[in-house]
């Protein structure tokens, strides 16, 4: 019996490549792409997709059940910079499709579950450096606040009624394949694309922001090495710290200058920078490392490289 994987939310930022990548893990016919929309895009042309409502648990039922389900990977939500312009929306979503997918679990009908947390669920209050898995939250946006209500929430499920469901904590996300989805660390995905096309970048951010950041490659691989891991590997049960690399638009840039020598970046910091101000600067994932063999591949030099050649 191969594993049959629902992923909704398959057209985002991670779930473009991570459809992509199970694919290529599972075959094709057992992994079910998912999403409230269906795009010309090679996602929705590559194999099976479905179009579903993640807020309409009836429709997240059927489709388990047509396609005989056994993990699901729940990537849709209002993104940080998103979920401020539309807080109620931000919340319904962010939360009721977890309690779908949940409640699914709890009743029997589907084995694993996937959903990823972020640094949003740390808050002004937490230490900024080396944010340690056990510390104070108390999270700012909207975004935040949904992703640390999220981890409680499967933590308890796992400790009430048994539900295997895996979390990490995502950084900011680099990648070349798929724009950004609305997030406060976007500026470190725009700044390469305005770098080869204009030369310069507005930075919506102060030069001395310091953000934890990964490349792509590596949240795809961690998403999968948790969710393929024996389950007595997993010792927590609310959401992994993970952790690459950390840097300022300054670094970056200066990063981006040793390819392409007359690019230049300005500075313009908008209502993001408070978000990213409530942020910590750099994470310590000592426990993922740990618990199960956690290893990133991606620093700031190779992933600059990395992203400039495939986007040229």
């Amino acid at each position: 019996m191969s594993t049959k994987i629902l992923i909704i939310g398959a057209c985002g930022q991670i779930g473009t490549e991570l459809t992509q990548k199970l694919q290529k893990i599972y075959g094709t016919e057992n992994v079910i792409a998912s999403d409230i929309r269906k795009l010309n895009t090679d996602v929705v042309n590559s194999g099976p997709f479905e179009v579903v409502n993640a807020l309409d648990f009836n429709q997240i039922e059927h489709l388990i059940e047509l396609h005989q389900i056994d993990e699901v990977y729940l990537m849709a939500a209002l993104l940080s910079a998103t979920a401020e312009k539309n807080p109620a929306f931000a919340w319904d979503l962010n939360m009721n499709s977890l309690f779908h997918v949940l409640n699914l679990a709890k009743a029997g009908k589907i084995k694993k579950i996937f959903w990823p947390s972020s640094i949003a669920v740390f808050g002004p209050t937490t230490p900024k450096e080396n944010t340690p898995q056990y510390t104070v939250m108390e999270p700012s946006t909207v975004y935040g606040i949904s992703k640390q209500a999220g981890e409680r929430w499967c933590e308890y499920y796992h400790n009430i009624f048994g539900v295997d469901v895996r979390s990490i904590r995502y950084p900011g996300l680099i990648s070349w394949s798929s724009p950004p989805g609305g997030g406060t660390t976007d500026y470190a995905v725009d700044i390469f694309h305005k770098a080869l096309l204009d030369k310069t970048y507005e930075c919506f951010l102060s030069s001395e922001t310091k953000m934890p950041m990964m490349y792509m490659d590596d949240a795809i691989a961690a998403t999968i090495q948790i969710m393929q891991a024996p389950v007595e590997q997993i010792k927590i049960h609310s959401s992994y710290n993970l952790a690459a690399m950390s840097f300022t638009p300054t670094e970056i840039a200066a990063e981006i200058k040793k390819h392409i020598p007359e690019f230049t970046i300005s500075y313009n910091p908008d209502f993001r920078q408070k978000i990213a101000d409530s942020w910590p600067a750099s994470i310590d994932d000592a426990e993922a490392r740990k618990d199960w063999n956690w290893k990133h591949e991606f620093d700031l030099a190779s992933m600059t490289k990395d992203m400039l050649e495939h986007l040229k």
